[in-house]
């Protein structure tokens, strides 16, 4: 990956499979991220993405180093409004949608797990 690359979670994990394997899947590859040399600018997070920022996931840990590293975490406040998780959120910044399409519109690369 390069500086500005984007990264879009769109599930509450990677792929399309039972739950927990999704989001086994998501922790192991955030963790490879996290120790890489590969990161990108931003994470978006939209629809069940969300929930990947919020109190009990299973990827808090990897997310919050990640900013800590300088990557940008935006959450869609229209989807944290949706599902009641505003107060909830443990990392990143709430952001519009328009904030995301901005994002995307910008990055030389957007990769969708």
């Amino acid at each position: 990956m390069n500086e500005n690359t984007a990264l879009l979670f769109t599930r509450f994990g990677l792929g399309d499979a039972p739950e927990k394997l999704q989001t086994l899947l998501a922790e192991k590859y955030l963790a490879l991220l996290v120790d890489s040399n590969m990161l990108p600018a931003k994470i978006l997070f939209y629809t069940h993405g969300v929930k990947l920022a919020c109190q009990g996931s299973p990827v808090l840990t990897q997310l919050k180093t990640l900013g800590e590293k300088g990557v940008e975490l935006i959450l869609c406040k229209t989807c944290l409004d949706f599902f009641g998780l505003s107060e909830k959120v443990e990392v990143g910044i709430i952001g519009s949608m328009a904030d995301i399409l901005e994002c995307m519109a910008k990055a030389d690369k957007v990769i969708s797990l």
